[in-house]
């Protein structure tokens, strides 16, 4: 790992983890959904695999301090690989060893990178919600292999570095989020460097619910976009929901 990984943060005794095996088990006879457990030195990591086939991007997505695979907006998590399925790319919903640890689960996201760069993909994007999305901003810098990153409704801790993230950055929030004011992706856009772009839904809440459709659409031409290496106009926008 990097010396400087934990600069702005409180610096453990051992940030070394490797991935010792994977044990995969199919969920579905299509094997469009896989169950996976990433065997590491710091102990496993679960996950869902949707693996396509020749296609080189794939997305991370990991959930908020609880942990969990499914993700905000009513599972947005679940819908993702169809949403991405015409771009060909791979999704992997990792859930943390540790929810809610954060150095913890910046490891987790690096290892599900890791994993997937083993198994043939070169372009990679990470999405995170809440908590995750200050992970995945974080992980996001120490990972050459990553063309994009999506924090919804991000903490604000963690992101210390994103002034020099160098990655592509999509900020969602709710702007009547009463668990992290949508302040936070605020400041956070205002400290980050191009490309960037920041959406807020007006009516929606923390889980981001009320803007699902919305979301679902932006992140459909988003994602694929930034993979390819082509993320579009960035700025700050605001939507009311229909």
């Amino acid at each position: 790992m990097p010396g400087n990984m934990w600069d702005d943060l409180d610096e453990p005794e051992d940030l070394d983890l490797r991935i010792l095996r994977v044990a995969a088990a199919p969920l579905d006879d299509a094997l469009t959904a896989i169950r996976i457990r990433l065997e590491t030195t710091r102990g496993p990591i679960d996950g869902i695999l949707h693996p396509v086939e020749g296609g080189t991007a794939a997305v991370v997505a990991v959930g908020g301090a609880m942990g969990g695979v499914d993700g905000p907006a009513d599972r947005l998590y679940e819908r993702l690989p169809g949403l991405l399925a015409p771009g060909r790319v791979t999704v992997l919903r990792l859930d943390y060893r540790q929810p809610n640890v954060f150095e913890e689960c910046v490891l987790d996201v690096l290892a599900g990178c890791s994993f997937l760069r083993g198994i043939g993909a070169d372009e990679l994007a990470l999405v995170g919600h809440s908590f995750g999305g200050a992970v995945v901003i974080k992980a996001a810098g120490l990972q050459p292999a990553v063309r994009g990153v999506v924090a919804m409704s991000p903490q604000l801790y963690g992101t210390q570095d994103v002034d020099t993230l160098g990655r592509p950055l999509l900020l969602i929030h709710g702007m009547s989020d009463a668990v992290l004011s949508h302040e936070a992706s605020e400041d956070i856009y205002r400290r980050a460097a191009e490309p960037k772009r920041i959406a807020l839904f007006a009516e929606a809440g923390h889980s981001l619910i009320q803007a699902k459709d919305r979301i679902d659409a932006l992140l459909a031409d988003w994602l694929p976009a930034a993979l390819a290496g082509t993320p579009g106009p960035g700025g700050r926008e605001e939507h009311d929901i229909p």
